[in-house]
């Protein structure tokens, strides 16, 4: 499962990405508005820290000015994926901009047909989001394994579901066993994925007994390069 953040922060992202673990990052304009910076300037700020996929939304509703708005957008860097909402434009947009080898985010999708549609259209990737349909009594995850399955009957829907709307560790779970190929995620739910007391409890022990040791495994070294 590749693993993408879901922000704007660029000091986050650097720092994430420096584990190794980031696959990608997805943006919109409510998080870039937070970071209070040139929506332009901060995209291409990421695409430079991350080389997997950057989504950049669209904020236009018609078909002209979104596709318009999504050229503009695929210009940034190369692996910037233009993301469209999932609407009669939208998704004419996806189309287009797919037939001319742009990568594209269909999101803000909440059903099984929807996502079809998505595939349908050319979509890189489709963005079902989990958690908002769990706020309104909804399973969010039935969602996914509804596009998981509905997607491997066809071997030309070459969409890959990206989880998004994520609010903690089990969402990435669950996702992953239901063979969702992504994940998004805020940066504060990646780092809840490293935690668990027991690994806590565990390297305290381990560090107490290696102190009363009274060695160090650089000790040599330090002393050499002090020579």
């Amino acid at each position: 499962m590749k693993f993408f953040l879901d922000t704007a922060d660029i000091a986050e992202i650097r720092d994430l990405a420096a584990t190794g673990l980031v696959d990608g990052v997805t943006t919109n304009p409510s998080l870039v508005a937070k970071s209070g910076r040139n929506f332009i300037e901060v995209v291409r700020e990421i695409c430079g820290v991350v080389s997997g996929p950057v989504s950049a939304e669209t904020t236009a509703t018609d078909h002209p000015t979104m596709l318009a708005e999504g050229r503009k957008l695929a210009k940034i860097a190369k692996n910037i994926a233009v993301k469209v909402p999932l609407t009669p434009d939208g998704l004419k947009t996806c189309k287009m901009l797919h037939a001319e080898g742009a990568m594209v985010n269909v999101t803000l999708c909440f059903s099984a047909a929807q996502a079809i549609l998505a595939a349908k259209a050319g979509a890189t990737f489709v963005s079902p989001f989990v958690g908002r349909l769990d706020d309104i009594g909804e399973s969010g995850m039935a969602l996914i394994r509804d596009i998981v399955e509905i997607y491997r009957q066809y071997q030309g829907f070459k969409t890959e579901v990206l989880v998004a709307s994520i609010r903690h560790p089990m969402h990435v779970v669950e996702a992953a066993k239901l063979g969702a190929q992504i994940g998004t995620m805020p940066p504060t739910v990646m780092r809840q994925l490293f935690l668990h007391p027991l690994t806590d409890k565990g390297l305290a022990a381990f560090l107490a007994d290696w102190k009363k040791t009274g060695q160090s495994i650089l000790g040599d070294a330090k002393a050499a390069a002090a020579e």
